[in-house]
């Protein structure tokens, strides 16, 4: 990945992904289409954010843990769905100010493989706390243990143990309160719209999370939900304050307005069914 330049702000960028990496990843090497691997990221990120539900982790934690997860299945030396397994990992255990244990993750990545679609493509998901009401056995949980220090440990080594991420969050309230838009009583709401929009680009096929900045997501973001919202923004390009142009805010924009129609389109790809998350299910479907 390109690194960012050296300076006191790096701490407000992320690397970004090179147009090698994103030409042709690792698994479509192996004979993976686009598409599924599309599918399987997408179900696996989605399985990642329920797992941090479950675990009582805070938003921000299971967002760097996706970002980091998606960086380790691009470009030609990332994770290849034929060797690794996609299914939810220990990438956000130690992310947290409050390290989960292995034994609270692996009943909770049992409790998302006996309810997997309820999880993906949820209307009523099951209860939160009936995860912790079930029990391992000392085998499982030493494989399970075992199979989760080798995925940590081949996701750090693919990503050259690069755990830092800066998300748009933070940026956007900042953005808001430069652009005085909580003087008005919409602003809060546009707040609340545009985090929707920045979380639900965690799952975006595009990985704009490693294509863009978080300044520009942050703008973006600022942008739709002011417009959803009704909240008048000043007539002059705000946006080039927060150095993102018309055209990298106009691709953001369409990629947040076009997440509902692509979650829609795998919900009905796989009617009734999960996207293979291992190995075996790879080599099968």
């Amino acid at each position: 990945m390109d690194n960012p330049p050296s300076g006191s702000g790096n701490a407000l960028v992320n690397p970004l992904a090179t147009n090698e990496q994103l030409q042709c990843s690792s698994s479509q090497l192996d004979g993976i289409s686009n598409g599924l691997e599309n599918s399987v990221r997408f179900a696996a990120c989605r399985l990642i954010q329920a797992a941090g539900v479950l675990l009582g982790l805070s938003q921000d934690i299971i967002a760097q843990a996706i970002v980091i997860f998606t960086r380790f299945w691009i470009g030609a030396d990332g994770g290849s769905l034929r060797l690794e397994s996609a299914e939810v990992n220990n990438s956000a255990r130690n992310l947290s100010a409050d390290p989960q244990t292995p034994r609270r993750l692996i009943l909770v990545i049992k409790y998302l493989r006996t309810h997997p679609r309820a999880f993906l493509f949820p209307s009523s998901p099951p209860s939160d706390e009936a995860a912790f009401d079930l029990s391992v056995t000392e085998t499982e949980y030493q494989e399970g243990r075992s199979r989760c220090m080798r995925a940590e440990t081949e996701l750090l080594r693919i990503i050259g143990y690069d755990l830092h991420v800066c998300l748009a969050h933070t940026l956007c309230i900042n953005y808001l309160q430069t652009l005085g838009a909580f003087h008005s009583n919409e602003g809060p709401s546009v707040a609340v719209q545009a985090f929707a929009h920045l979380n639900s680009l965690l799952l975006s096929p595009q990985l704009v999370y490693l294509t863009h900045q978080p300044t520009a997501l942050a703008t973006a973001a600022i942008y739709l939900a002011s417009r959803e919202v009704g909240l008048k923004l000043p007539e002059l390009p705000w946006w080039e304050i927060f150095d993102t142009g018309r055209e990298e805010l106009g691709f953001l924009v369409a990629s947040m307005t076009s997440m509902g129609a692509f979650v829609k389109d795998e919900e009905a790809k796989w009617a009734g069914k999960v996207p293979p998350l291992t190995v075996d299910a790879i080599a099968s479907a």
